[in-house]
């Protein structure tokens, strides 16, 4: 039951004693990945150039910027749970980086030169953000947002990494395929799982009240978007990425699995409602975006 509005429950200790059971688990089982593991023969260079060249670029820059989102959630949750700061800082980071690491190299491989990455750059919106913290209850409404991201994001990198995995496999571009995508798809499971199990405990164990799931909502609908995406450049670029891995062709099957935990968290009263309607639209105005600037450059070619 949930608790009454001013008053918190606190989350009971199986809950973070499982929490940190998790991570450590994470830790353990999933070092970071290792350059020198991965073969990165390339059979045909330009066929996987043309057909995945701006999903590996899109992909080996949001990994890589993760350095970045580390800063930003320094700054954003000044007081996150210990359990919190050794997931992101000891386990989420260093695998990710890895992840960038492995992408790049395998990218330059067949002929694309490294992405541009944005890691020192923390935005007024998350300082303003970060600093709201501090006020009674808010705490609770930014980590909330922040798992919900974080389930979105790690989704999407399933949908995306599996779908690029089978691509390269009917490719026949099998060393890329098994020895970088497929170890980078099987560490993201356990991010979305970290993130999904911190989300219910802390809306359903410490009983986050009526104002602050209202504030959530409000939050989550006004700043939805899609994984690395902070410009309407990136924007078109997820969609160049959605289409190379033809997401758009079962997209509100895809937009139901990025946006099970808040559903079943914000939304599950709103009968009928399979994807909240922000989602959706994100989705489709970036694969919008990038039909319009393929046809524009045709149109110039």
């Amino acid at each position: 039951m949930r608790a009454k509005p001013g008053r918190r429950t606190p989350v009971g200790r199986d809950s973070r004693d499982s929490l940190r059971r998790f991570v450590e688990m994470l830790a353990e089982k999933h070092p970071p990945l290792s350059l020198d593991a991965a073969d990165l023969t390339i059979k045909d260079p330009e066929q996987v150039r043309r057909r995945f060249g701006r999903v590996f670029g899109y992909l080996t820059r949001v990994e890589l910027e993760v350095e970045r989102n580390v800063l930003e959630l320094r700054v954003l949750m000044p007081e996150s749970t210990e359990t919190d700061r050794i997931f992101y800082e000891q386990v989420w980071w260093p695998q990710e980086l890895q992840h960038g690491v492995l992408l790049d190299a395998a990218q330059q491989g067949f002929g694309m030169m490294p992405v541009p990455i944005d890691v020192a750059r923390v935005s007024a919106r998350i300082r303003v953000t970060g600093a709201l913290s501090h006020l009674p209850g808010m705490l609770g409404v930014i980590r909330l947002l922040y798992y919900l991201t974080g389930a979105a994001t790690e989704r999407s990198a399933v949908i995306a990494y599996s779908r690029l995995l089978d691509g390269l496999r009917a490719m026949g571009e099998h060393a890329i395929a098994e020895t970088v995508i497929a170890p980078i798809r099987r560490q993201e499971p356990g991010h979305f799982a970290y993130y999904r199990g911190s989300a219910e405990a802390l809306v359903k164990e410490e009983g986050l009240s009526d104002w602050q799931l209202q504030l959530a909502r409000i939050l989550r609908r006004r700043s939805f978007a899609p994984v690395g995406v902070t410009s309407r450049r990136q924007r078109a670029d997820f969609g160049d990425v959605a289409r190379a891995l033809h997401l758009d062709r079962d997209l509100p099957a895809v937009a139901r699995q990025i946006s099970l935990v808040e559903h079943e968290l914000l939304w599950a009263q709103q009968l009928g409602l399979k994807v909240p309607r922000y989602i959706m639209a994100a989705l489709d105005e970036a694969i919008a975006l990038s039909t319009a600037r393929s046809a524009a450059q045709s149109v110039r070619n």
